[in-house]
């Protein structure tokens, strides 16, 4: 099992930066990509950005320039989130997989006042 929990949500305003972190416990042996999804309000679940054990990133179209995916080692995952736009505002969720398993943390808010 592994245990994925996220941090660093919060309220900004348009033009502002937060940095999330997702902390990964457990049997992360198993996971070899890690992402970033976000869910705002009335709307699905999308994949914001992901990155490999390779280090090889993906970043959706409305997320490209601003937003950054990193990892400390393998147990920590960033998004550093520059130049917030209020249609960013959502709970954004960590998410691991590797070739048997998905794992979900429990998200963090982000709310970006116009």
């Amino acid at each position: 099992q592994v245990q994925l929990v996220e941090s660093g949500g919060g309220l900004v305003q348009a033009g502002e930066y937060l940095r999330l972190a997702c902390v990964a416990s457990g049997s992360i042996f198993s996971i070899n990509t890690m992402a970033w999804y976000r869910q705002a309000p009335g709307k699905q679940r999308e994949l914001v950005a992901t990155i490999a054990d390779s280090g090889t990133t993906y970043y959706a179209d409305a997320v490209k320039g601003r937003f950054t995916i990193s990892k400390d080692a393998k147990r920590t995952v960033n998004l550093q989130m520059n130049t917030l736009k209020a249609e960013d505002t959502a709970v954004y969720f960590c998410w691991g997989g590797g070739y048997v398993a998905e794992y979900w943390g429990k998200g963090t808010l982000v709310t970006v006042s116009s």
